[in-house]
Formats: C-alpha cells, structure tokens, sequence
C-alpha cells in the first residue's frame, strides 16, 4: 500500500510548505503518539539538528504527543545516529529525529527509530498515516503526557562512541581536522576525537540556525581539504548535518568518499577474521570497490539508493557491513544505522593496528571514472521499456565488457532521468555517457 507522506527516509520538505508545517507536525505528533499509546503508555525521544526551524518543530511534536498522551524526553541538538543509540539503550518507545541531513537550512524532515534503533516498520507507518486523516482528540488531563529534558544525552553518546575502538589503541600523535557542518555533531565529534587522545582542530562548530551544511561538513568537501593542507594534519573528517554521513580528506588533500571508506573498513575486519556476509553498496556503488572486494574474496551486493535499502539487504545477507559512495556507512556489528562518528573511528583504529597513512590505505582499490548526466524529461518514460535506448545500453555494455557499467535511474524526486556509465578510461566514459544521454533525449522527444 502506497504510503502519503512517509518517503524512504521520514518525511522531508520546505519549511512552511505542506507538510512540513507546524500545524502538520502537531498532527504527527498526535498521530505518532496515538499509536505508541495503543501499544504501551512509556516515553518518546525527540532530538533535532541545528536548523532554526527545529524549535518550531520540536515544540509542535511535544504538543501532539502530550494531547495524546505520551511522555517526551526533549534531546536538543543530537546526531541522528545519536538519537538511535538512546532510543535503543534506554528502551524508549520510540525516537523521533527532526532533520533534513544534508539539506540546506530552510529544508527540515522529519523520521523515527524503533525501540530496536532502526526504522520503524511499515505497518507502523501506514498505521501513523491513518490516525493523520482523524480528527484530533486530547486525552483527558490526568492522562495528559509529560516532557522533559534529558541532560546528559550527548555525553552518554560521546561514551559510546569511544567505546567503539579498544582503548588499548594511542591516537596521541593524530593531528585531525573535524568539521562537523555546524550541524549536530558540532558538540559531540570534537570531544569524541580529542578524548582518544587525537590534537583536534575544528571547523563548522558555530551553528546559528542558517548556516549548517553551507559549503562545508560532507558535502562540500573542499575547506576541509584547505584546512588540512594549512596544517599539515593526517587526515580531516567531514560530517554531515546529522551526522549520518561521512566523508574522509587524506594528509595530501585528496577526498576519499563513502566506497573508498567502506572498502578500507570490510579488509581491516577480514583481515582481523571479522567479516561476515557480503558488503552491501547500491546501484551506484564504484565498480572498483566491487573489484577490490572481489580480490579480498568479499562479495558486493547492490541495493537500490538510499539507506533503508541497504539495511534491508544487509538483514537479508547476514551481513554488517555497508553503506553509499555519499558517506552513508553502516557499521552493524557497531550501530544500527549510518553513523559518521562510529565510521571514522573504525578508519583510525584501521591506521593504528596497520600503520599506514589514510593515503596509503585508500590505494588498494582504485576508483573507476564515473560519469552521471542527468536528462530532464518533460513525460513520463521507463528507460527499461524503450527499444532504441536498451538497444544503446547493450551497445555500450558490450564494448566495457566487464571493466564497466551502464546505469540508467529515473530520479524519484525530480524530473529526470540520470545516465551513469562508469569504466577504466575517463575520456572514453564521457563519449559513452554522452551517447547515451542524446539516445534518452531523443527518445523523451519523440
């Protein structure tokens, strides 16, 4: 059953447009509320990012779960993954994240966690989104829901976090650059880094309500390379502003993404005899991490885009390991879902055990050119289902062979259809890419 609001990841949108208003969050939070109350009376957490609308937004949700009679335990600013973390350890009913990622500041979404710390199930979802089309009710004012705030939560979550790497590990002499998108990592991953002993130096960790995820944190890369430069530091770690996504800068200011990192993660446990099931990427995982998988002996399986879809394949394979060449990284023998901290910790004790530079271990796989076109479509077209543009398809595939690949994706959130081919030499990806985007263009015309 198709959902109305729930996307793969929550509900997202612009602020003061449906549905990310503050009337709809009141709603939801009834509505969300509802359903944990049928189930048992306990409490929900609600944590947010930096983004200003998260006061408009937390105080709306506090509202609806209270008229529905359900407790709140008020985060404030927490990594998403944090809110996970607490969710699980402290058996709350629920958890409640007001965020948009990656997104700029006028964007907020909304998603929640289980008990178990991962997605809540689609039952409860669609269950959610029934009680959305009830009026609202409030519960008599003896059953009303109380909210108060959880004071310690970030050093509860700062504490897990180190206690992903042994201690026995010395990170004494690591100069490491942090920026943290001033998002709401911006009071955690500081104290994580420097409390393992690490020199730290920080960037994005002035968050003003506008400003997070603006030409800084995982997304934009490039001031973190600079600043890594300036000051001759190992490594720089960017976050984004969740703090579910990771993106890693070696000492000579080359970025190493999410496929490179996770790469670096699956040979430091299969060489430790930790690795279990496959690796699990998505359709536009690198094919040169599959081929350094390959020569590990560790299977890639593909799911399609998006986190949720690579934590259901994960749960299928029996497997702890996966994640997006964006930074999304799953490290489920560590967490329940994408957690950059928990990532760059696994990579730094890797430097420790192996005594490589982060350069050094990225070179074991070697990234294919990767060429993405994306096709504006004016109508609707399935690529799969158009002769003149698989027959392309094949054309290309054939003269790749198996050192490349074609991916065509009809976006799910834009007008578009993204042509992807992928292959050894760059100028020959680009002939190809290009090719193929004119044989969908031509097709979306006729």
């Amino acid at each position: 059953m198709t959902k109305k609001y729930f996307g793969t990841d929550g509900i997202r949108g612009k602020v003061g447009e449906p549905p990310i208003t503050a009337d709809f969050l009141l709603k939801l939070g009834w509505a969300a509320g509802r359903v944990f109350a049928n189930e048992r009376h306990d409490f929900v957490l609600v944590g947010k990012d930096t983004r200003i609308s998260g006061y408009m937004f937390e105080s709306a949700l506090e509202a609806g779960l209270t008229a529905a009679g359900v407790d709140t335990r008020l985060l404030g600013p927490m990594p998403t993954p944090g809110i996970a973390y607490l969710t699980r350890t402290l058996r709350a009913q629920a958890g409640i994240v007001i965020s948009a990622s990656h997104n700029p500041y006028y964007d907020n979404g909304i998603k929640f966690f289980s008990v178990q710390g991962t997605k809540l199930p689609d039952e409860i979802e669609h269950e959610i989104e029934r009680y959305m089309d009830l009026p609202m009710t409030t519960v008599e004012s003896a059953r009303l829901g109380k909210a108060k705030r959880l004071e310690d939560a970030a050093g509860r979550y700062i504490e897990y976090c180190k206690a992903s790497v042994p201690t026995r590990l010395d990170f004494d002499h690591m100069k490491i650059v942090v920026d943290c998108a001033h998002g709401a990592t911006y009071h955690i991953a500081p104290h994580v880094f420097s409390e393992i002993g690490a020199e730290v130096i920080s960037i994005g960790v002035q968050p003003n309500g506008l400003n997070i995820n603006d030409n800084c944190g995982a997304t934009k890369p490039e001031t973190l390379v600079a600043t890594v430069l300036a000051n001759q530091a190992d490594l720089g770690i960017a976050l984004d502003g969740d703090g579910d996504r990771l993106i890693m800068v070696d000492h000579k200011g080359e970025i190493v993404d999410g496929d490179e990192l996770i790469y670096i993660i699956a040979k430091s446990k299969q060489a430790a005899g930790q690795m279990t099931g496959p690796v699990v990427g998505t359709l536009m995982t690198n094919l040169g991490m599959e081929h350094g998988l390959k020569q590990l002996g560790i299977n890639l399986v593909r799911a399609k885009v998006g986190d949720r879809y690579v934590m259901e394949m994960l749960t299928e394979h029996h497997g702890i390991l996966g994640g997006e060449n964006s930074g999304h990284i799953i490290c489920l023998d560590k967490t329940t879902t994408g957690d950059g901290i928990i990532a760059a910790l696994q990579i730094l004790a890797e430097m420790q055990y192996s005594g490589k530079t982060l350069h050094e271990l990225k070179s074991g796989m070697q990234k294919y050119p990767q060429i993405l076109i994306n096709v504006k479509t004016g109508k609707k077209i399935n690529p799969d289902k158009h002769a003149g543009i698989q027959q392309a398809v094949k054309a290309i595939e054939n003269k790749l062979g198996n050192q490349g690949r074609v991916l065509l994706r009809v976006s799910g959130t834009e007008p578009l259809i993204r042509v992807m081919v992928e292959g050894e030499y760059e100028d020959v990806v680009k002939d190809y890419a290009q090719q193929l985007a004119e044989e969908v263009q031509s097709a979306i015309g006729a």
